[in-house]
């Protein structure tokens, strides 16, 4: 039986949609646009958030979540905000217990996700725990708002990402890579990783809150991120990778900016960010050395953009105020991780 050289010409050549980068790259143009396009166009309490996590996930080479990892992304996120809301309406008034609550709530989130913990749910609470008490010192009210739009774009991103799978699946089935299983079991190491953590984060969380130091939120957010991992050496790398990040983010924002400004209009916003994310798309799923910070640098883009849409802002002066929290975030876990290795964890040589 005889193949004619039309058909093998047709059997050879590979389709757009059989290239797994290919298809993850349109996937994060399609889900990033998208998710902007809703969040924009309806306007709901904290909408931007669903852009940033959309951006965040679907720029990670992971396959379609499960129904029971997305249900569960949800319950992670309702419960964390229900512990945040705790503290923000009961234990606030009571300085002192606050306190000490806090740092123990601190304590065991970074010994949980040492044992092998979830790191979403983690990252949830410590946000939670961190904000609303912060907002809740100015009004309880807006503390419940803002719960309620950080879950409601939360679940709304799970929606998302399983549309925008739907429209580029991939072109194989691929599993979820295999993390470590959650030890529930006391572990020595995972202990004094998150004592070192809370050392580092408690005091400047306490100072913040107490004295409700809210134009300085981003220093004690990002040193809560930066100490996941107590290590002087990932500490400052985590904190160059976030400042380079933030350096290249901030010079295509200032493009991006300038451009909508010339042409304010929707259509042309969701055009110009279209071929934003699919350039940013190709250089994060390239498998080069500057993938991460291409990864991270679009959400510093769409952070900033965000901010610099709002009335009365100074672009120049959002993009200098992000670079300086961010740096002052990362002298401060470097000094204080210097300090707790001189003089309580002290390191045999």
């Amino acid at each position: 039986m005889s193949i004619s050289a039309e058909d093998a010409s047709v059997n050879t050549v590979p389709s757009l949609f059989d290239d797994l980068k290919t298809m993850r790259v349109l996937r994060f143009a399609f889900g990033v646009t998208l998710a902007c396009a809703l969040a924009y166009g309806i306007n709901w309490p904290l909408a931007f958030l669903m852009p940033v996590f959309t951006a965040m996930i679907l720029a990670m080479p992971l396959p379609k979540p499960s129904v029971k990892a997305s249900l569960n992304n949800m319950m992670s996120t309702l419960m964390a905000f229900v512990i945040g809301l705790s503290f923000s309406l009961f234990f606030l008034q009571y300085p002192i217990a606050y306190l000490l609550v806090l740092a123990l709530v601190l304590f065991h989130l970074y010994y949980y996700l040492n044992r092998g913990g979830s790191f979403w749910f983690t990252l949830m609470t410590m946000i939670a725990i961190l904000v609303l008490p912060m907002i809740a010192n100015t009004h309880e009210g807006l503390a419940m708002s803002f719960s309620a739009g950080f879950v409601y774009s939360s679940w709304l991103t799970i929606g998302m990402l399983w549309l925008a799978h739907f429209v580029f699946p991939d072109p194989q089935f691929t599993q979820f890579p295999v993390k470590p299983k959650y030890k529930n079991i006391y572990s020595k190491v995972a202990a004094q990783l998150a004592l070192k953590s809370t050392l580092v984060t408690f005091p400047i969380a306490a100072v913040f809150i107490t004295y409700s130091l809210s134009d300085y939120l981003l220093v004690m957010i990002f040193s809560a991120i930066f100490i996941l991992k107590p290590d002087l050496t990932q500490g400052k790398e985590a904190g160059r990778n976030s400042l380079i990040s933030t350096l290249l983010g901030g010079v295509f924002a200032w493009l991006f900016y300038w451009l909508i400004v010339a042409v304010p209009q929707f259509y042309f916003y969701l055009t110009l960010l279209f071929a934003t994310t699919l350039f940013f798309g190709r250089h994060i799923f390239s498998g080069s050395s500057m993938s991460k910070y291409y990864s991270s640098g679009f959400i510093a883009l769409l952070v900033i953009i965000n901010s610099a849409m709002a009335a009365d802002s100074n672009f120049n002066a959002i993009l200098a105020q992000r670079i300086l929290l961010i740096s002052s975030a990362i002298i401060y876990i470097v000094c204080a991780l210097k300090v707790l290795e001189r003089f309580v964890f002290k390191v045999s040589r």
